[in-house]
């Protein structure tokens, strides 16, 4: 593995800020989820946690990262159990958390869209893997979470747009970086672009295509 790649004080200053936003929004995304599927405070915390650092877990593993920095720096499991404590004292009725889990997912994806494509390429990863560990670590941690929850993972099943955000946003982010043209600003585009893209889906209902199911001569669907 290559020495790490520096980009300016002010950058590494704005992707540590970046991941602990990222950090607080997952855990809050988990943290509504575990509210939604009626878990107690523990399975809060739990689920807060494991939304919260399992892109970056993954992420880590892949670029040779021992021990992620998840377990390293505390300071990642309590931001997302502080979201956690917030949702937890909030305590909104599970019939009501539908949009703030959108929104608060929708965050956390285009904030680690952009800084897990960084740290891949910091640690000398090229472009397009660059590109796909930023998708990875933006959509890991809300696999992670619905598997814990027991639900079908959003990044398979959600209507609206998921992973096309992410990944547009890592794309974005990865040739910033490839043509050195990445800075806060620019990077900060790339994410709110991704966040954008995820809310304005939700919004207008846009879908991924889907193949269609075989239709009978009586016209009626072959699924079961």
């Amino acid at each position: 593995m290559s020495d790490l790649v520096e980009l300016g004080t002010p950058v590494d200053a704005a992707q540590s800020v970046g991941n602990l936003l990222g950090v607080f929004a997952f855990g809050a995304s988990g943290a509504l989820l575990a509210v939604r599927r009626r878990f107690d405070v523990v399975g809060i915390a739990v689920l807060a946690v494991a939304t919260a650092t399992g892109g970056g877990v993954i992420r880590d593993l892949v670029i040779g990262r021992i021990p992620p920095l998840a377990f390293v720096q505390v300071s990642y499991a309590g931001v997302a159990l502080l979201a956690a404590a917030v949702i937890f004292f909030w305590h909104p009725p599970a019939r009501l958390v539908r949009t703030p889990l959108k929104v608060a997912d929708a965050i956390g994806l285009g904030i680690f869209c952009v800084t897990g494509t960084v740290t891949a390429f910091q640690h000398g990863m090229s472009a397009t893997s660059s590109a796909a560990l930023g998708l990875v670590t933006a959509v890991g941690g809300g696999v992670t979470r619905d598997v814990l929850a027991g639900v079908t993972p959003s990044v398979l099943s959600d209507g609206e747009l998921y992973a096309v955000p992410a990944l547009l946003g890592s794309v974005a982010t990865a040739l910033l970086l490839h043509y050195g043209q990445y800075t806060y600003w620019t990077g900060g585009f790339a994410g709110a672009g991704a966040v954008g893209l995820r809310l304005l889906a939700l919004y207008r209902h846009w879908h991924a295509p889907m193949a269609r199911p075989h239709r009978r001569r009586d016209g009626s669907s072959a699924e079961r």
